[in-house]
């Protein structure tokens, strides 16, 4: 069996076995997969823009604060169903992205990545300020909610669907230019590529999964506030599980999310107050040791491993009469 078989067999078996999980499984394993779920959506979103197109978003929480206070809007003022919320919720993202994406993604580098920070602060300053709308400081309390299973299966849907458009997008003629703008935009430009719209398609995609995500964490914990929806801490926890696993890649998000994920949990678990100083020490390492994360090191070495095992067999096929030719030069 080929390895891409193999791997195809092995998700469709993981795909199956989470979705047979909160018949079988504790109310902790649902909650802990359901928070899984939300990261790796998190971070796959965040590498739609930055992995591809190289512009670091450091506000990239912004959206998934946006689509948390929409939903929670809806549900509580308005009275809506949580799941059209979530839907509207991921709208209005990519209304904000729309908003300011073509004057933000003119900036580059750290020029934007401050702005996109500039702009998480705004929208919680304003969120605190509105307090007849949103609450204000005092927060938003929803509608208790029966059971998580169905934000379960949602949230896991939203993973699915951003690792799936990761891939359509990677493997796509508009994956190509966008990753082509990360290497040289100057020269994709040159080339007839017209950056600002490609930028502004992928900054929209990537706002999408945060506001849908955003909204379904505020349906599942009943309660939000601006500190809450708001950190950098949430920025900074995609953007290491992005570059341990390895941008720009499809799988990248996914590996970093789980390993990372499931590290915190057992680290705080047993040490409530390491799990800070060991997200530090991952920072630190993946920046000198593993620019290209864990995805872009192992593809490295299958690629030299291919080479090392191709050359040995090219030059083992010697063309016909090509020794004689030898022969009659020496001679």
């Amino acid at each position: 069996m080929s390895p891409t078989r193999l791997f195809q067999g092995g998700l469709v078996v993981v795909a199956m076995a989470l979705a047979v999980y909160p018949v079988f499984g504790t109310g902790y394993g649902v909650r802990a997969l359901l928070q899984l779920f939300m990261w790796i959506a998190l971070a796959g979103s965040w590498n739609l823009i930055s992995g591809l197109t190289g512009y670091v978003s450091f506000g990239h929480v912004a959206f998934f604060g946006i689509g948390a206070y929409t939903a929670a809007i809806l549900i509580t003022n308005a009275g809506w169903s949580w799941p059209l919320a979530c839907i509207v919720a991921g709208v209005a993202a990519c209304g904000l992205a729309l908003l300011i994406g073509y004057p933000c993604l003119r900036l580059k580098g750290p020029y934007f990545a401050i702005a996109m920070l500039g702009l998480n602060e705004v929208l919680r300053a304003l969120v605190s300020y509105f307090e007849g709308l949103t609450g204000g400081g005092s927060g938003l309390s929803l509608p208790t909610l029966q059971a998580s299973v169905p934000i379960y299966y949602v949230m896991g849907m939203c993973a699915a669907a951003v690792t799936a458009l990761t891939y359509v997008i990677i493997t796509s003629r508009f994956g190509l230019r966008l990753m082509t703008i990360r290497e040289d935009e100057v020269a994709a430009e040159a080339m007839g590529i017209d950056t600002a719209r490609h930028k502004l398609y992928a900054f929209l995609l990537s706002a999408v999964g945060p506001g849908i995500v955003g909204g379904l964490a505020a349906r599942d914990q009943g309660y939000i506030e601006p500190i809450s929806v708001f950190p950098l801490a949430t920025t900074i926890t995609m953007i290491v599980m992005v570059l341990f696993g390895g941008k720009g890649t499809v799988w990248g998000p996914v590996l970093g999310a789980v390993v990372l994920f499931v590290s915190q949990e057992i680290v705080w678990a047993r040490f409530p107050y390491v799990h800070q100083l060991l997200f530090g020490a991952i920072i630190v390492a993946v920046v000198l040791l593993m620019p290209r994360g864990v995805l872009g090191i192992l593809q490295i070495k299958y690629r030299r491993r291919r080479c090392s095992t191709a050359s040995p067999a090219s030059s083992a096929v010697t063309p016909a009469g090509s020794s004689s030719r030898v022969s009659a030069s020496t001679a």
